[in-house]
């Protein structure tokens, strides 16, 4: 009789990896422990404008260390230990690279509370509901929250307070093992950015949710008036419980209303997993509304915040989406199923690669042979390829690609720059 385990390792190993090509490499992950191996990767990195993220990362880090007084400094020493510590083990800094921008978003979000109110600025109260009866005619959270009932707040809540804070994961996971290899470290970063730069507009412009509204009307808003549950009071009232009311009360972003988080993880989850599953786009399209009906419908956000963190997702997708992004190729079940990927360029570039640098952060590995080196991938997505963009103008530095071993495959949307690439090679 088979264990358990054994039984789904077969089951999971007869599912995807039933028809991976002999000779990729590109779904396989760094399975090494020798920090030496990252120091090397560091050395022989070409330093760029794309690095600027991590000094960014690093002086968001330095001023939360400073600020934030729990826990104390010997704590706050041995989390900075053990992140760099991650960063610097291969096996483990494949994952913790592209979690960098999510870390940077939750520490500061977290240091919020801790942040002096002279030091911040005044906290918007007339603005958002101005905009919302400008632009709708009416404040529509309170139109959708006027009526209310345990049947409605049950499933208002199943995406507000369920949903929301799982689908990360779960998207996670089934892009892993459905996308394209490459596919999970862009979305982390993208997921990590677009909650770093809403944060950030939380802090520089504070503007009060509806629930402010509906308790103190439109008086000025300090910074030592707590959070309020909104509508999910309610919940906890249903489930027997004191969950959202003491979490909310003690929120540290109290005047964060615009723009909505809740609306643009929902929004770029969706158009990341719509990217990978096109077939799934009208359920996808249906959460989002779902979800923003139950934001207003709880108190939480005006419409406008909704808008504002569905274009801040848009935006950064579309960035992503034009740079970074592998694209899917409709005949593979899962990632081990990739001989090779289509990377997102724009029109106006050319690729060189060479076999200099480490994508640990990256996540790419991509299958292929240049004339000028020896250029067969080694054991690893870690460990392979830099991919440098030219100028059109550039000729001198075009790239020599060999015609018959190359696997490189250029974006399916760019279909005259393919034609024109060709050519060269």
């Amino acid at each position: 009789m088979l264990l358990p385990t054994t039984y789904l390792r077969r089951k999971f190993r007869t599912f995807f990896m039933s028809d991976v090509p002999p000779s990729s490499t590109l779904a396989r992950l760094d399975r090494s422990w020798n920090v030496k191996k990252t120091l090397k990767r560091v050395q022989r990195h070409k330093w760029n404008l794309y690095d600027v993220q991590y000094l960014l990362a690093f002086t968001i880090a330095c001023f939360v260390f400073f600020v934030v007084t729990e826990p104390g400094v010997f704590v706050k020493l041995a989390i900075a230990a053990l992140f760099t510590l991650a960063l610097l083990v291969p096996i483990t800094s494949q994952f913790f690279f592209p979690f960098i921008p999510i870390g940077t978003w939750l520490i500061l979000f977290y240091s919020c509370r801790f942040i002096p109110a002279d030091w911040r600025p005044s906290i918007s109260v007339r603005v958002l509901p101005s905009l919302e009866t400008i632009l709708y005619g009416g404040n529509l959270s309170n139109v959708l929250a006027a009526h209310n009932n345990s049947v409605l707040d049950v499933l208002a809540w199943i995406p507000y307070g369920l949903i929301h804070f799982g689908a990360p994961f779960v998207c996670s996971a089934i892009m892993f093992l459905f996308a394209a290899p490459g596919t999970l470290p862009v979305f982390a970063r993208s997921f990590g950015y677009m909650n770093l730069i809403g944060v950030s507009i939380q802090l520089f412009f504070p503007t009060s949710p509806p629930w402010y509204e509906n308790l103190y009307g439109l008086a000025p808003a300090t910074y030592d008036i707590r959070g309020s549950p909104g509508g999910l009071a309610r919940v906890d009232g249903i489930l027997g419980l004191d969950l959202y009311t003491s979490s909310f009360t003690a929120s540290p972003m109290v005047f964060g209303a615009f723009p909505s988080l809740h609306s643009g993880c929902a929004v770029i989850e969706v158009l990341f997993m719509a990217y990978v599953f096109p077939r799934l786009t009208p359920f996808l399209l249906g959460y989002v509304l779902w979800i923003w009906w139950s934001t207003m419908y709880l108190t939480h956000h005006y419409f406008i915040d909704l808008i504002g963190g569905a274009i801040l997702s848009a935006t950064v997708f579309y960035i992503v989406s034009r740079n970074l992004l592998p694209a899917v190729q409709m005949d593979k079940a899962s990632r081990w199923a990739y001989d090779s990927v289509d990377m997102g360029l724009r029109p106006s570039t050319k690729v060189r690669l060479t076999k200099e640098f480490y994508v640990e952060d990256e996540e790419w590995a991509i299958s292929s042979s240049v004339e000028s080196g020896n250029a067969s991938p080694t054991d690893s997505p870690s460990s392979e390829w830099e991919i440098e963009t030219l100028a059109d103008n550039d000729e001198s530095k075009a790239p020599l690609v060999s015609n018959t071993a190359s696997k490189l495959q250029l974006p399916r949307y760019n279909e005259s720059y393919n034609e024109k690439f060709s050519e060269k090679v």
